[in-house]
């Protein structure tokens, strides 16, 4: 097994008298996290599975005192897929307020359903964990740096969902089904999604533009809808794990790149089944933008993973001059470049001369690691 990085941040969590939530895609592995912890409690713990229809029953719209006698004097329970019960966040508070002895572990692959539903019951009671697809940073502490170098150019065609990265055959097929299957289930489930091909087509646009500034009104003129329906889409891809946005970076200089965003998926695998491109990297024209939109992922994995919350940007200006990515700390700005391959580079003269105390770094195939790691 694959160890996870957040693993032992949610053990350091458990028994401080608050409900442990672990959020995150569809088969990104939060079932297998959960039954390693469990496996540390030997027979001391309950697992209730909320796709079994009498679980959510017996979960939903219940007394403290029925909830007791379902649960058991268990010290552990853990409620996987816990956004299908109805009332969860009820649930939730109840067993919080009147089992305080019981720590309670629950999983929800959608967020944007679960969080909504529970984060005003649960105020001061919750402590919220993130799990992404593997992480570089994971699989190299599995293996060895060697072979993640060997693996590079898969990582960046088929992506990193668990599934994919340890199978040996039909990486393309499996991706293909979790497009399918998996990431839109939640996503097309959600109230507010009445047109599934709008949907699809604004994620094959999003597909064919990381690495280059978006427009939510040219997006809305491509789609034939208005702009506040794109925004209301992507604010859902992004709940749903599929997609998140990096904003321009202004301390409003009147040259600064102010509206615009970067968009990137959270998993290329993901975003190559949309376009239904598994071709290797030396037939593609889009390497660049994979290796952009892998390495911000794989930063912003490392980040969450660690329980850090730097603010990140992109930096352009209207002149054309441009930093992949920033990142803010403490007033301090660090800005790296991305190139694929090996390339001379020097930062822009404006950006030193404006953000005293930054500074910009090359990031290419031979450096990666000590970025991403």
């Amino acid at each position: 097994m694959i160890n996870r990085e957040i693993t032992k941040n949610i053990q350091d969590f458990l028994f401080k008298g608050k409900i442990v939530i672990i959020y995150g895609p569809r088969q990104s592995g939060k079932t297998t996290l959960v039954k390693s912890i469990m496996s540390q409690y030997l027979n001391d713990y309950v697992y209730l599975n909320c796709d079994e229809v009498d679980v959510r029953l017996a979960l939903s719209n219940k007394t403290s005192t029925e909830l007791r006698s379902f649960i058991g004097a268990k010290r552990l329970v853990v409620i996987d897929e816990a956004q299908r019960v109805e009332n969860i966040s009820l649930t939730l508070k109840l067993l919080a307020d009147n089992f305080p002895e019981t720590q309670v572990l629950a999983t929800g692959s959608s967020a944007f359903e679960l969080s909504n539903r529970i984060s005003e019951p649960l105020t001061g009671r919750k402590k919220e964990f993130f799990l992404f697809p593997f992480s570089v940073g994971e699989l190299v502490a599995a293996f060895s740096v060697r072979e993640v170098q060997r693996r590079l150019d898969d990582f960046l065609i088929f992506g990193l969902y668990p599934e994919v990265v340890n199978s040996g055959a039909d990486r393309a097929g499996i991706v293909r089904e979790l497009a399918t299957s998996y990431s839109y289930k939640d996503v097309l489930a959600y109230q507010d999604i009445r047109r599934p091909e709008l949907l699809e087509k604004l994620l094959q646009a999003l597909a064919l533009q990381i690495g280059n500034e978006v427009s939510y009104t040219e997006l809305a003129g491509l789609l034939g809808v208005n702009k506040v329906t794109v925004e209301n889409y992507v604010r859902i891809l992004e709940q749903a794990y599929i997609i998140f946005r990096v904003a321009p970076f202004s301390r409003n200089l009147r040259n600064e790149l102010k509206k615009k965003r970067k968009i990137y998926f959270y998993d290329l695998g993901l975003r190559n089944a949309l376009i239904n491109n598994f071709n290797p990297l030396s037939l593609r024209q889009d390497v660049g933008a994979l290796w952009e939109n892998f390495l911000v992922a794989e930063r912003f994995k490392r980040m969450r993973n660690a329980g850090l919350f730097n603010n990140i940007y992109f930096w352009r200006t209207t002149a054309g001059k441009e930093i992949d990515y920033l990142e803010e700390n403490n007033g301090v700005l660090s800005g790296y470049e991305f190139k694929w391959n090996r390339a001379n580079f020097s930062a822009p003269k404006e950006f030193l001369s404006n953000y005293k105390g930054s500074f910009v770094k090359l990031i290419n195939r031979e450096n990666y690691l000590d970025f991403i790691v």
